[in-house]
Parts: structure tokens; sequence; C-alpha cells
């Protein structure tokens, strides 16, 4: 325990965490953006306070984005976007500080109640995943990506169509089995030997592509009016919360249950509790007028999102969203594998992701709350003036992943242009990275399996009850998704 709690450690974790709640307070920069760009930056620090720096951004990343969202109606981050409906009826009304000590409060509610679920749920199924053989693995991973399909509402074939393509992505470069190149054009056949590096892939889809949707916008300044948060009509109280405990709970359960499902996202976890907040209500007939109610909802669910998102990534080796996807990458660039035997070969770390989760909940919830003024400002920051440097760092970190590999500047360029398209074209960009991520373990858990059974198909039907239950809801995963997609586009035709 005092190796893990030292200062050095703190000092990291508040360094993430204040980038992070910068990162998340400006418009078109999110969490995984944040993680993604100080991602090369952990080669000079162990894993353990690389933890507590990305962690912290983490954390401040997703809890940032409620200060555009409450101020000027924009959502910082994509999971921030219910707290606009409340939050910025309430800054109008001079509420702003108010409204921002809310969602930070129930900010603080929702990471802390998701951890609580994590450190009781990743253990056991960690111990569950040790029983699994090759047939099993490739099972789970083939149910991460039919969640996806099941999860995509209204976009169950893109949500398919990208998933399967990150996976086609992923496979591009050395066979292991034989060597042999497969799925890469002759031109390409010396670069892409081990084919695309995972840090150029994440920077450029969720770094790179933004900055270019954002130059395309003109890189204009927010319209903030400086005054709005000395308009203090109504001063923020405990009491404003009471009542709401209830609502904080269930909205944290579907924040960490959504974020336990891999490739969902925090506007369907924002949105899904803040609806439900509204069906339980009795001021329903007020949602969307600035009620504390929506502000409660949304922002105890998407923290709430932190700790769920990890117990797939810690027990399975499956990140839960595109920022654990970045995480991921961190343990793999320290030479470290997640998966099942993580807990029991790493009990320190375990540990340490643990405390580091609170740490970085108590320091969000005390830099943002009692300077909440002057932190608000950070939207004043002129873009024009913030992008060049970030580019700069995404170069300098996709250049030095493979120790010096221009390569990999050329894939964070590619992969900038595609994250670009997947926006322009509302593609989804989660299941690509999530797809590319898993597509190298199911191709390996596929050819270990056929290895096994001397190539007989039949072992992956005839393992045994584990088996026989990933089937079951693999099906069942694929069946929602088919009756949820035909009945969105009934509902559309009706309306």
């Amino acid at each position: 325990m005092e190796q893990i709690i030292t200062m050095p450690h703190i000092i990291m974790a508040s360094i993430g965490v204040i980038v992070g709640i910068i990162f998340g307070a400006i418009p078109g920069m999110t969490a995984t953006m944040a993680v993604a760009i100080f991602l090369p930056l952990t080669y000079a620090y162990d894993m353990m306070t690389s933890l507590f720096l990305l962690l912290g951004l983490y954390v401040g990343g997703i809890s940032g984005g409620l200060i555009p969202a409450i101020l000027i109606n924009v959502p910082g981050t994509p999971s921030s976007i219910t707290t606009c409906f409340d939050g910025y009826p309430m800054a109008m009304r001079g509420e702003g500080s108010r409204a921002l000590r809310i969602g930070i409060t129930a900010s603080l509610f929702g990471g802390l109640f998701s951890l609580i679920l994590l450190a009781l749920f990743t253990p056991p199924l960690a111990g569950l995943a040790l029983k699994f053989s090759a047939v099993e693995k490739f099972l789970v991973i083939l149910f991460a990506l039919t969640i996806i399909a099941a999860l995509s509402k209204g976009q169950m074939l893109l949500g398919v169509f990208m998933g399967f393509l990150g996976v086609l992505v992923s496979l591009m470069g050395t066979f292991d089995d034989n060597n042999k190149l497969r799925l890469v054009p002759d031109l390409l056949s010396k670069p892409l030997i081990y084919g695309f590096a995972l840090l150029p892939v994440l920077i450029g889809l969720f770094a790179l592509g933004q900055m270019f949707v954002e130059a395309e916008k003109g890189m204009t300044r927010n319209d903030f009016d400086k005054d709005i948060l000395r308009k203090e009509a109504k001063r923020f109280t405990f009491k404003d919360l009471k009542g709401q405990g209830l609502n904080m709970l269930r909205s944290a359960l579907i924040g960490t249950f959504t974020g336990f499902l891999p490739g969902v996202g925090g506007s369907a976890a924002s949105l899904l509790s803040y609806s439900q907040a509204k069906i339980w209500s009795k001021n329903r007939d007020k949602f969307g007028t600035g009620v504390v109610d929506g502000i409660v909802a949304s922002e105890s669910s998407n923290n709430g999102m932190t700790g769920g998102t990890l117990i797939p990534l810690l027990s399975m080796g499956i990140p839960g969203d595109s920022t654990t996807a970045v995480l991921l990458g961190a343990f793999a660039l320290h030479g470290m594998a997640i998966g099942p035997l993580f807990i029991r070969n790493n009990p320190d770390l375990w540990y340490a992701i643990i405390i580091a989760m609170i740490l970085c909940n108590l320091l969000m919830f005390a830099i943002m709350f009692f300077p909440i003024k002057f932190i608000s400002k950070i939207i004043l920051i002129p873009k024009d003036r913030l992008w060049p440097v970030i580019i700069l760092m995404c170069v300098v970190g996709a250049y030095a992943a493979s120790y010096g590999v221009m390569f990999d500047v050329w894939s964070l360029v590619i992969f900038g242009v595609l994250g670009y398209l997947f926006i322009k074209l509302k593609l989804p960009a989660t299941p690509f990275l999530i797809g590319f991520i898993l597509g190298g373990d199911l191709e390996k858990y596929f050819v270990d399996t056929l290895k096994g059974s001397s190539g007989d198909f039949s072992i992956f039907f005839t393992r045994g009850p584990i088996c026989w239950i990933l089937w079951a809801l693999i099906i069942a995963s694929i069946v929602y998704a088919v009756v949820t997609e035909r009945r969105d586009k009934k509902r559309i035709k009706e309306a």
C-alpha cells in the first residue's frame, strides 16, 4: 500500500485529472483523445505511475464535459449530451454555478459507485475466464463483436460492418504460423510486415480525425457569456440533492452496466439514464426546463461508466469503450498482457487501479467543485493556438511508438483521414477500433482451436456447458439486434 500511495503517484493523478478536465471542457476534445495523446509519455514511467496519469485523464475527461454542456449548451463529450437538456436552462436562469456543482457531486457518486462494482465483479469474472480454453476465448470475442451489432440501434449493419472491417485491418501483416504476409498489397509488404501499430491507429482515429473536422469548421471560438457565472440567482447547497438518492443510484447502475457492454458508448448510457429518470420522476413535465433530476441522472451515469468499462477489460481483456481500448494499448506498450490472469499475476497493479480511480474521483471533485468559476473559463482557450500543439504531440507520439519508424507517422495520417471520413459519413469508429484490437486474438484462438482438434469444427459446439452458454448469448444478441432493428424501422415508418 505504501508503494501505491506515493507523492509522485498523487502528482501524476492530479496532472491527469486537470488535463483531462481541460480536454473534456473544450468541445471537440474527448477523454479518449486525451489518453491517446498522452500515451507516448508513459514510456518514461513504470506501469503503475502511468496508470495514475492515464486514469486521471479518463476520469477528468469524462467529468469535464459538463462545463460546456451547462454553460454554452454544447456537450464537451458525447456522454454529457443529456446534461445540456436541464443544465443550460438552469444557467440561463442565473444558476450556472449551482448546476455545475450539482453535476460534479453526481459525477463523484457515479464514479465511486462504479468502483464498488468493479472491485466486486472483476475478480470472479477473471476466475471464471481462467477456465476458458481457446474455444471459449474465441466465442467470448465473437460475443463481444455481436454486442456491437445488438447495441448499434438504427445502425446494426453499420455496426457489424465497422466491427469486422476493424478485424480485417488488424489481420494485415505476417501470419505467425507460416510467416507469410496476408491482406497486404505488394507495395506495402515491407512497412506492413508487422501490421499497423496500435498507437498511430488510436491517435489517428480519435485525435487527428476530430481535428480535421474542427479545422473544417474554422476553429471558431464558442460564444460564451462571461457574466453567466456572476448571475447567482440561487446558490448551491447539498439540500439540492435531497430526494435524489434513488435517481443517483439507478443512474450510476445503468451507467456501470452500459460500460460493461463493449462498444455501447457514454451517450447511450446518459440517454438511457435520463429517460429512466424522467419516467420515474414526479416532475417529468418539467424535464428540459432546468430540473435537478436531469443533471443528476446524466452525470451519475456517465461517470458510472468509468468503472464499468474496466470490468471486461481487466477480467477478459475486452475493452468496454474507446478509452479503455486506448488503455489496453498502454498495457501492450509496456509489455503486459491483460486478461483472466492479470489480477492473479499483478495484484499490486490491480490494487493500484482501484486506489487510482478512488483518488482521481476525489481529486476531480476537489479540483472542480470549489474553483468552478475559474475552471469554467477553460472553454475560452482559442483553438487556433491549441490544436497545433496537439498535432505536434500526435506526430511525435506516433513516431516514438516503435522507436522511430516513419511508417507509423504515415499510419497516423491514414487513420486520421479515415477518422475524418467516419465522422463525415456517420460511421461509428468505436466498433472499428474494438474489432481492430480484438481481431488478432480472434484469429489466434480460432487457429489454436482447429489445431487442437485436428481441423474438426465440431469442437466449437461440443466443449461443454460454458461453450453452450456462450453460443446462447451470441444467438440471443443477434436475435435482439434483428428484432430491435426491425422495430426501430417500423416506428420510423409510422412516424
